[in-house]
C-alpha cells in the first residue's frame, strides 16, 4: 500500500467521529487543518429530575480540533492532533492530544488516544444519542486514554492495533491488540485486553462482526470479560438504513451482566433519526427504552453544525 493511502486509512481508524476540516497550511510538505463542531443538544428522562433539577437537562457541546502532518522523507512523516470540548458552558475538556511517526509498516504515536478496541467497538457505538453501553467492562477498553502508546497498521484488507497505557495509578498498566479483516460486504474483527489490577489482572475479549448491503448496515458486538475475578458477557446489535441521500435510520439494542447478580449493567434498546441538510449541517433525535431496573427512558434531540 502506498504510504499516502496507509496514511490517511490509519489516522480515520485512530480518530474515532471524524469532522470535516479545513486545510489553513500547506506548504513544503506539511499541512495544518482545523475543524469541529457547534452542537445544540437535550435530554428529557426522570433520570434527570431531583429535588432541585427537571427532566429537561442540556446537553450541549462544542469542539474544535487540530490535525497536522509533515513529510520528513518518501517513508517517513510525522504527525499530531489535539482536540478539546466546551461544555456546561464553562467545562473545557482535553479529548485528544497525541504525535507520532509513520512508515510503510503503520504509525507509532503516544498520547492521549484511542485504546485498539475501538476499531471493533466503534461497529456497533454507531449512534449520534445513545449506544455502546455493553462494550466497555476494562477501562483499557475505552477510547481516550491517558499516557497510551499506539501501534496501527493496514495492510491490503487487515488493519491491525495495539496499545500499552502506562497508567499513572501503580499496577494499573493496560495492553491491547486487535485485528479487523474486511472482506468487502462483509468485515470481522477480534480483540483482546489485559489490564493490571493490584495483585490480579482483568481481562475483555471482544468479537465482532458487520455486514453491508445497498442501504443497510447490519453490526454485532460480542463481549467476554472478567473483572475482579467476576465473569461478565455483554453484546450489542445495531442496524443502520438509509432511507434517502440526506435521512438515516439507525437502532441499536445493548445487553451486559456480571455472572452470579441479580442487576443488569446494560438493557435497553434505542432508536433514532437523522437528518442531513449537506456536509455541515445535521439533526437528529433518539429515544431509549430501558430495561435496567432503576433506570428510565430517555428522549435526545439535537442539532449539530460540523466546520
Amino acid at each position: 500500500m502506498k504510504k499516502a493511502a496507509l496514511a490517511s486509512a490509519i489516522l480515520c481508524a485512530l480518530v474515532s467521529a471524524p469532522t470535516l476540516a479545513a486545510t489553513v497550511y500547506d506548504a513544503d510538505g506539511t499541512t495544518l487543518k482545523v475543524g469541529g463542531r457547534a452542537e445544540a443538544r437535550f435530554n428529557v428522562s426522570d433520570n434527570n429530575e431531583s429535588t432541585e433539577n427537571s427532566s429537561f437537562k442540556d446537553k450541549s457541546r462544542a469542539r474544535v480540533n487540530l490535525k497536522g502532518k509533515t513529510e520528513i522523507s518518501d517513508d517517513f512523516y510525522g504527525f499530531g492532533k489535539y482536540e478539546a470540548e466546551l461544555s456546561d458552558a464553562d467545562s473545557l475538556k482535553n479529548r485528544y492530544f497525541f504525535a507520532g511517526f509513520g512508515i510503510s509498516a503503520g504509525e507509532f504515536s503516544y498520547g492521549k488516544q484511542d485504546s485498539a478496541q475501538v476499531q471493533l467497538t466503534d461497529i456497533t457505538d454507531v449512534m449520534a444519542t445513545f449506544g455502546g453501553d455493553a462494550a466497555d467492562v476494562v477501562s483499557g477498553n475505552k477510547d481516550k486514554r491517558d499516557n497510551n502508546f499506539v501501534y496501527a497498521g493496514e495492510f491490503s484488507d487487515l488493519t491491525l492495533q495495539a496499545n500499552y497505557i502506562a497508567a499513572d495509578e501503580k499496577d494499573a498498566d493496560s495492553i491491547g491488540i486487535s485485528a479487523l479483516y474486511n472482506f468487502g460486504t462483509f468485515a470481522l474483527g477480534a480483540g483482546y485486553v489485559t489490564q493490571d489490577a493490584g495483585t490480579d489482572s482483568d481481562d475483555q475479549v471482544n468479537l465482532a462482526a458487520q455486514f453491508k448491503i445497498d442501504a443497510f448496515t447490519l453490526g454485532a458486538l460480542y463481549t467476554m470479560a472478567s473483572k475482579s475475578n467476576v465473569d461478565y458477557t455483554g453484546y450489542e446489535v445495531s442496524a443502520q438504513y438509509k432511507a434517502s441521500k440526506k435521512l438515516a435510520l439507525v437502532g441499536v439494542y445493548n445487553f451486559g451482566e456480571f455472572d452470579n447478580t441479580t442487576t443488569e449493567e446494560a438493557n435497553n434498546f434505542a432508536l433514532e433519526a437523522v437528518y442531513k441538510f449537506n456536509g455541515h449541517l445535521r439533526t437528529y433525535a433518539g429515544y431509549k427504552f430501558e430495561g435496567v431496573t432503576g433506570e428510565e427512558d430517555q428522549l435526545q434531540a439535537g442539532i449539530r453544525y460540523d466546520f
